[in-house]
C-alpha cells in the first residue's frame, strides 16, 4: 500500500463521511457545509450557502469564521479527497463535529441537490481589490459580496461627493445617484466629483463620468429628479444601503420616512462651518433597536433654524471628512462587519481636531419608528434650505 492510502485509512478512521443528500439535509438544520476548492473550480458552481474557503486558507481563516467549535461542519471538495485532509485539520483545530462529503461536488450535483454558480474574482479584480483580499474580515467572499451589492447616494455634493468615490473604489457593484441640480463654479471647493469642465452639466451625469473612469466594472445609475412623495418609495427600494448627503430638510425626512417603512439602512450626516456629525438610523437592526432621524426631529424647525451652506459657508474639506466616514459605515453594514453608528453620533470638531461621540435613545412614543408607529404616507414639507451641501 503506497503511504497516501495509508494516510487517507488513518483520516477515515477518525472522520466520518457522509453522502451529499446527508450534508443537504444537515446543512438545512444549521450545519455548516465549507467547499474547501480553489476559486477556478467554485467558479463553475457551488452549493448554496456553502462557506467557500479555499483548502490553502482555511486553518488561517476559519476561525474568523466559526468561532463555535462544536457546531457541525461539513467539508467538501471535487470528488471527497482533499476535504478529508481539510476535515482532520479542522478536527486538529479543536472543532468537534467535522464531517467529509464523500464523492464531493461532482457526486453532489450529478445527484441534482441545488447549486449555484457564484459571482466570482476574475484576474482584474483580484489585482485592484487586492488590498480587501489581505483583510480577513473582507477577503474574497466579502469583496464578492461587495460587488452584488447596491447603494444609494441622496445628492452629488459635498458629501456624496466623497463617499462615491470610496464606495465606487471598494467596487460596490451599484452606485445610485439622485440630485436634480447641475455643476456650479461655487460647487468645486467641496464637490469633488465635478470638475470645471462639467459646470452646468447635470451632477448625476458628471458623477458616472467620474465614478466610471475610476472604476469601469461597476455600475451607476443616475437619478436627475427631486425626491417626493411620489416617487422616493420607487427609488429607494432594491437598494441595500442608503446614504444621506442632502441638507435639504424635507429630503431628509422623506429618506428617514421610508428607510423605516422598508427596513433599510440610512447613513446619515450633515456639515456645519467647521463640524460636522454622521449616525446610522436603522430601527431594523438585529443587535439592537436604534430610533429614527424622527426621533431627535419630530417635524422640521422653522427655516432661520436650518441655514444651508450657501448662507453661513462650509470648510471645503470638511463634507470631504464626514462622506468618506459615511462610506465607511456603509461597507461596514454591506459586510455585517465591526459595529454600525446605530444608537450614537460621532460629532467632529476641527477647528479643536476633537471626535466626541453621543448616545441617540430611541423614541417609544415616535409616530414612525415607535413601538405602535404606522407609516401610512409621506409628507412632502415645503422646501426650507438649499440642495445640497
Amino acid at each position: 500500500m503506497k503511504a497516501k492510502d495509508r494516510r487517507l485509512d488513518e483520516i477515515r478512521a477518525l472522520i466520518p463521511e457522509i453522502m451529499p443528500e446527508d450534508a443537504l439535509a444537515l446543512q438545512n438544520t444549521g450545519a455548516l457545509l465549507i467547499d474547501v476548492r480553489e476559486a477556478d473550480e467554485i467558479a463553475a458552481g457551488s452549493p448554496k450557502q456553502a462557506l467557500r474557503m479555499g483548502r490553502g486558507f482555511l486553518e488561517l481563516r476559519i476561525e474568523d469564521s466559526v468561532e463555535d467549535k462544536s457546531r457541525t461542519l461539513l467539508t467538501l471538495c471535487a470528488g471527497g479527497v482533499r476535504s478529508l485532509f481539510a476535515a482532520e485539520a479542522l478536527r486538529n483545530m479543536g472543532y468537534t463535529d467535522v464531517r467529509s462529503v464523500t464523492g464531493g461536488f461532482n457526486r453532489w450535483k450529478n445527484q441534482g441537490l441545488p447549486f449555484e454558480v457564484p459571482l466570482t474574482l476574475d484576474a482584474d479584480a483580484r489585482e485592484r481589490y487586492s488590498r480587501h483580499l489581505l483583510l480577513p474580515e473582507v477577503g474574497e467572499s466579502g469583496q464578492v459580496k461587495l460587488m452584488g451589492s447596491k447603494v444609494l447616494l441622496i445628492g452629488a455634493g459635498g458629501l456624496g461627493s466623497p463617499a462615491a468615490y470610496y464606495l465606487a473604489a471598494a467596487g460596490v457593484g451599484t452606485v445610485g445617484v439622485v440630485d436634480h441640480d447641475v455643476v456650479d463654479r461655487s460647487n468645486l471647493q467641496r464637490q469633488i466629483l465635478h470638475t470645471e469642465a462639467r459646470v452646468g452639466m447635470p451632477k448625476v451625469d458628471s458623477a458616472r463620468e467620474t465614478l466610471e473612469a475610476l472604476n469601469p466594472k461597476i455600475k451607476v445609475v443616475g437619478y436627475q429628479t427631486h425626491l417626493s412623495a411620489d416617487n422616493v418609495e420607487d427609488i429607494l427600494s432594491g437598494y441595500d444601503v442608503i446614504v444621506d448627503g442632502t441638507d435639504n430638510l424635507p429630503t431628509r425626512y422623506l429618506i428617514n420616512d421610508v428607510c423605516v417603512k422598508l427596513g433599510l439602512p440610512n447613513v446619515h450626516a450633515a456639515v456645519y462651518r467647521f463640524e460636522g456629525q454622521i449616525t446610522v438610523f436603522w430601527p431594523g437592526y438585529e443587535k439592537h433597536r436604534g430610533g429614527c432621524y424622527r426621533c431627535m426631529f419630530p417635524e422640521p424647525p422653522p427655516a432661520e433654524m436650518a441655514p444651508s451652506c450657501s448662507e453661513i459657508g462650509v470648510l471645503g474639506v470638511m463634507p470631504g471628512v464626514i462622506g468618506v466616514l459615511q462610506a465607511v459605515e456603509a461597507i461596514k453594514i454591506l459586510l455585517s462587519i465591526g459595529e454600525p453608528l446605530v444608537g450614537k453620533m460621532l460629532y467632529y470638531d476641527a477647528l479643536r481636531a476633537n471626535f466626541t461621540e453621543f448616545k441617540l435613545k430611541r423614541n417609544p412614543q415616535c409616530r414612525y419608528c415607535g413601538d405602535d408607529a404606522h407609516i401610512t404616507g409621506y409628507v412632502d414639507y415645503a422646501q426650507v434650505c438649499a440642495t445640497t451641501p
